[in-house]
């Protein structure tokens, strides 16, 4: 059986800043831009795809406008079953991120995985919430209580970070123990912020855990909140911290990447870093001392 397995990422910019839209609508442009970039994955042999945080809409967070409450869905939902179509008639796997609606009055910042037979795998829950520098996304989400979990598909073991949970190097190695081989981190983050850091942490991170990355970021910017430019330049990274395939900072466009599994072994049989740690040793992560 093949080891490479081609994965890709979509990168788009919102097509309606229009706040006089309603909020279905603005997601329903959203989608059906996002279908033909499927289409194009489905037509060039993509095995894995990955969509950008919350696809179907702007990133909305910079503002603290109830009227966004309305975008969240149940997960598995519409979005999802709708996806599911996709996923089999491609016989292709995709990370589906969306606004989850888990009761009234409690969301969450999920990714659903949907096996290449159309089979709802399961979801992420987005596990650190920022709530800072126009992020404001507390006001929006719940911090996720589901773990981090792998979902075992057709073609790859599949584990998802969110966003900003890229800063946190605990999630990440959470990840990796569970057996992850490709982890995607689908984002929304603006130039002048955290660009200088887009090649520094996720590459960091593969290395450190010995599989590969697929970063994913918007491009463009999006109105009314205007909170800076979405620089894009999605690419996935092998366990070396080399990029094995980038997009533009400015276009919307799908980003492929050949993804040697094998060279895992390869990495992992060099840097025995599963081996070599001391969990014994790390009670200072949960249990800090004091003063």
């Amino acid at each position: 059986m093949s080891e490479i397995v081609r994965c890709g990422l979509i990168q788009c910019g919102n097509p309606i800043n229009d706040e006089s839209v309603p909020v279905a609508d603005i997601q329903q442009a959203m989608l059906e831009k996002h279908l033909a970039f499927i289409d194009e994955a489905g037509q060039k042999g993509v095995q894995i795809l990955c969509l950008q945080e919350i696809f179907n809409g702007p990133y909305f967070c910079p503002g603290q406008d109830k009227r966004w409450y309305d975008a969240a869905e149940p997960c598995p939902g519409p979005t999802t079953d709708l996806m599911a179509t996709y996923a089999k008639k491609y016989n292709m796997v995709i990370v589906v991120p969306i606004y989850e609606k888990a009761m009234r009055g409690v969301y969450y910042n999920t990714a659903a995985v949907i096996d290449a037979d159309g089979t709802y795998l399961g979801k992420y829950r987005k596990q650190h919430i920022p709530q800072t520098s126009g992020f404001w996304e507390k006001y929006f989400f719940k911090p996720g209580d589901g773990g981090y979990p792998i979902f075992d598909t057709k073609y790859a073991k599949v584990g998802v970070y969110i966003c900003y949970d890229r800063h946190f190097p605990e999630g990440w190695r959470a990840l990796g123990l569970n057996g992850a081989e490709i982890v995607f981190n689908p984002s929304a983050t603006v130039a002048g912020l955290s660009q200088y850091l887009w090649k520094l942490e996720q590459p960091a991170a593969a290395v450190a855990n010995t599989y590969y990355v697929g970063a994913i970021n918007r491009v463009g910017t999006e109105g009314p909140w205007n909170i800076g430019r979405f620089y894009g330049t999605s690419y996935f990274v092998n366990p070396r911290g080399e990029f094995v395939a980038e997009g533009s900072e400015t276009e919307d466009e799908l980003v492929i990447g050949e993804l040697d599994l094998s060279v895992i072994d390869e990495v992992r049989k060099t840097w025995q870093f599963y081996r070599d740690r001391r969990p014994d040793a790390y009670d200072d992560i949960t249990n800090p001392k004091l003063g």
